[in-house]
């Protein structure tokens, strides 16, 4: 502890959801299948005929454009790392026994940025490489047009590893301007803020030398309207994409200490589709502790490391976006106005993890009856339209390809999460016509 002078600041993580704080779109729907992640928008009743705007602008600094963010106990090299001047913090980490710890604190600020329009939901994403013995914070703030600010709130504690650290959820944090539901900022009643702010805290152990590298940084901002119409196939044909197919069932009761597989790991399952397709993903070294007569460890293996206690759940979005851009690829979330831009995405060759959820009879052919959320992969479009999806609910790898409605399917992703969509990729493969888009 040599140093530490009475500047220290006790860092204590206790800050858990409570059933009262937790949004309505955040639990299950009554007689529902549950899934890992309920993350269904209000329903407000409204004709389709008046649709109002979707307003989508996702905001991000890379390894070069961080320089334009404000550097406080940090510095450039390669992404933002751990510099000069940290804070000393005393880290208590509540999910652990291993008291309080001693570990520098360095910090970037992004710049303010103004969307356009008045936000109503931020979703945060970041890549970031955490060696052992560190982890980083990511947190948010927002204006109002008449220049209230919101307090500082936590989108979450993230690392790559889990010795002697536990990434977590921090729980609603609700203000007068808004509240934390798990990874997104939703702003209160009749709150619509003009600008935001992420401030990303480098954590490392006190003279260890180690460093957190923050390699990306970014966030969706969003006012989305109640409903959404149904789109139009695009001309030119269908696509399907050769994603392998994975189903969480066959993970049923597996490891309850990271919520025991089966309907709980669709999102770790959809992220391993991913990886997989892009030619990537863990090491048989690295699953080596998985046991023996677990079928495809690596989505084991993903569920241990997407896993974030609070929340208790491997849904948690930007923490399935950050594990993948652990392996070098490019990841993030974003919401899409429609089917129309997924098939952008399809023909690019970029297959999409959607978030979806349903009561009984709006999805036909599903293998859930219903669901509060869930998640699968878009791989690819009939000639008609219809969507074609790699759905991780089907009791076994051979029955998971699945041809759905295309207004059922639209009807049950863009009502209910809004459109979220993990993109994945490699940085040689380029994003469909991104000059063009507002929401990545």
């Amino acid at each position: 502890m040599a140093g530490l002078t009475a500047a220290v600041i006790t860092l204590s993580m206790t800050a858990t959801p409570s059933p009262a704080a937790t949004p309505s779109w955040h639990t299950p729907r009554q007689g529902a299948a549950v899934s890992d992640r309920g993350q269904a928008a209000p329903t407000i009743e409204s004709t389709r005929l008046a649709t109002p705007k979707k307003h989508l602008r996702f905001t991000r600094w890379g390894t070069r454009s961080v320089r334009q963010g404000s550097f406080v106990g940090t510095r450039h090299r390669g992404g933002v790392v751990i510099g000069r001047g940290t804070t000393p913090i005393l880290y208590n980490d509540p999910y652990g026994n291993s008291g309080r710890l001693a570990y520098d604190r360095g910090q970037w600020f992004s710049p303010w940025v103004r969307p356009g329009f008045g936000l109503t939901e931020l979703i945060a994403s970041y890549n970031a490489s955490t060696p052992v013995g560190t982890f980083i914070e990511i947190s948010v703030r927002g204006r109002t047009a008449v220049g209230r600010q919101s307090s500082w709130d936590s989108l979450g504690r993230w690392a790559n590893h889990d010795r002697r650290f536990h990434r977590m959820s921090l729980g609603a944090q609700s203000d007068d301007l808004s509240r934390i539901a798990v990874d997104t900022l939703v702003t209160s009643p009749g709150v619509r803020l003009q600008s935001w702010q992420l401030r990303v805290s480098l954590f490392r152990r006190t003279d260890s030398g180690k460093t957190p590298t923050l390699t990306m940084v970014g966030a969706l901002a969003s006012q989305l309207p109640a409903t959404s119409p149904t789109s139009q196939p695009r001309a030119g044909g269908g696509v399907s994409l050769k994603v392998p197919k994975y189903s969480q069932e066959i993970h049923a009761g597996e490891y309850p200490q990271w919520d025991g597989g089966g309907e709980a790991w669709c999102s770790p399952t959809s992220t391993s589709m991913l990886l997989a397709y892009w030619g990537t993903g863990p090491t048989p070294r690295q699953y080596a502790w998985v046991n023996d007569d677990y079928r495809q460890p690596w989505v084991d293996y993903a569920a241990r490391h997407t896993y974030a206690w609070g929340y208790d759940g491997t849904g948690d979005w930007p923490f399935n976006t950050a594990y993948a851009g652990g392996f070098g690829l490019d990841s993030f979330v974003t919401r899409l106005r429609s089917l129309r831009e997924a098939e952008l995405f399809i023909r690019a060759g970029i297959p999409l993890v959607a978030s979806i959820g349903f009561d009984e009879g709006e999805l036909d052919g599903s293998p859930l009856n219903s669901t509060s959320g869930h998640l699968s992969v878009i791989r690819g479009f009939t000639d008609r339209g219809r969507v074609i999806v790699n759905d991780t609910a089907a009791p076994t790898a051979r029955s998971v390809r699945r041809v759905y409605d295309r207004s059922q399917f639209e009807d049950a992703w863009l009502d209910t999460s809004g459109g979220v969509v993990y993109v994945i990729h490699p940085r040689s493969v380029a994003l469909p016509q991104a000059e063009r888009h507002t929401n990545w």
